[in-house]
């Protein structure tokens, strides 16, 4: 697909490194190979696929784009049942039957009868992504198709032609095609296959959980009133208990909430006590609570603090 052109205002990165500044603006650190997914899907107009355990960023780096080159973000969040009418468009009814009764008053004009009318573009509620599409002004919007593992495996066939095309054929109507492409970030917690027909209209990212020294430069950006040790510690923890199975394990953004919890505790490191009643900021299923309640929350701890004081020593 030849590359469309872009708006002054709104120039986008020139490089990979370019790129991982841009998200760096805007407080996200992204990995080479995350930047490198990131450019190519905005040099080539591609859409891009991000799928991985959730709360490890894939939201946010829709946000964040969408935050850092000024533009406006389109959100689709996903669900079961998510429908045309939800996602795309739909008619306005009420409107349309406004217009029949104007129709039929005495000495209306004969073209107002024309039913063919009451399918102008005047009378379509636009949703997110006829919205993303359509003609504006100013730089083509973020669309953020959030969490498209939880919609129903059908809705997938509507989203091929916009991935392809940047269009959505509206039968009443026509096909209405964007003038510009927006930038598409798709994400996935992988609850379920989506299905290799999509896949293969957007370029593809696997999003992991960081490493301790990236997620604990992250932590001191997004919870910068954290102590120094109280951060080492809470990267450490939450790490470990990745290690453990566990129905759920925590990801980045429950590992910022912990830390602001933390914080607003006046804690400056971690005990036994103290993890045992904030468990509930970290970890979201019953069952993980109580596996790790208790012995099990002090045996992690005296663990994590035992590796640090080695590699301290």
């Amino acid at each position: 697909m030849p590359e469309a052109p872009r708006n002054d205002g709104s120039a986008l990165p020139g490089s990979v490194d370019d790129t991982a500044a841009l998200l760096a603006r805007g407080d996200y650190l992204a990995a080479r190979s995350l930047s490198t997914a990131v450019f190519l899907a905005l040099r080539l107009t591609r859409p891009l696929f991000l799928e991985g355990e959730t709360g490890v960023g894939k939201t946010e780096l829709a946000c964040v784009l969408a935050r850092t080159l000024g533009r406006e973000l389109l959100r689709l969040q996903c669900y079961e049942g998510l429908d045309l009418a939800s996602a795309a468009y739909e008619w306005n009814h009420a409107r349309q039957l406004l217009a029949i009764r104007s129709a039929e008053a005495p000495g209306a004009p004969a073209d107002a009868r024309d039913t063919q009318a009451l399918y102008a573009r005047e009378f379509l509620i636009e949703r997110p992504l006829l919205r993303a599409v359509s003609q504006r002004e100013g730089a083509a919007p973020v669309l953020l198709i959030d969490e498209l593992d939880r919609a129903d495996e059908p809705f997938e066939a509507f989203l091929l032609e916009l991935l392809a095309d940047y269009q959505i054929t509206i039968p009443e109507l026509g096909t209405i095609a964007a003038t510009e492409p927006p930038i598409v970030v798709i994400t996935s917690n992988r609850t379920r296959e989506i299905h290799d027909a999509l896949k293969r209209r957007c370029f593809y990212h696997w999003l992991d959980y960081p490493d301790f020294d990236t997620e604990l430069r992250i932590l001191m950006l997004k919870a910068p009133g954290a102590a120094a040790e109280l951060s080492r510690q809470v990267v450490a923890y939450v790490q470990s208990l990745r290690r453990a199975e566990l129905f759920k394990a925590p990801g980045v953004s429950e590992t910022i909430d912990w830390a602001h919890a933390l914080v607003a505790l006046d804690a400056t490191c971690l005990s036994p006590q103290l993890v045992e009643d904030t468990l509930g900021t970290l970890l979201k299923y019953q069952d993980d609570i109580a596996r790790i309640r208790g012995s099990e929350a002090a045996r992690l701890l005296q663990q994590i603090q035992d590796e640090m004081s080695a590699r301290a020593g």
